[in-house]
């Protein structure tokens, strides 16, 4: 698994037609609602979603 940069313009489009899901990469949930974006969930309800999200689904990671 490869980490690659996108530009923001190109993650907000594949974020709003549901092609990626955005992700905060802060291990705290206090630090992720500081620097909450719309949309975004934490590491934690990633680890839940992950058994049922598909094998290619394209994950972005942010934080501030």
């Amino acid at each position: 698994m490869t980490a690659e940069r996108i530009d923001p313009h190109t993650a907000r489009a594949d974020i709003a037609s549901s092609k990626a899901l955005l992700v905060c990469a802060y291990d705290s949930p206090e630090k992720c609602q500081q620097y909450a974006l719309d949309g975004a969930i934490d590491l934690d309800e990633l680890r839940r979603r992950e058994p049922s999200l598909p094998r290619q689904q394209e994950i972005i990671f942010y934080c501030a």
